[in-house]
């Protein structure tokens, strides 16, 4: 299981809504909308994941 770096819900990393890449490191999303919050301030999410 990964954590959804906004929400920091659990989320399967084969069922995952959404997926990001930053930094060379992939990043699971429970939810579209977690995502897109990620997109505007990847340095924000990625430093507490």
């Amino acid at each position: 299981m990964a954590k959804d770096p906004v929400c920091g819900m659990s989320v399967d990393e084969q069922k995952a809504a959404a997926t990001a890449s930053y930094q060379g490191k992939t990043y699971y999303f429970c939810a579209a909308g977690c995502k897109a919050t990620f997109e505007k301030a990847p340095q924000k999410y990625a430093a507490k994941a």
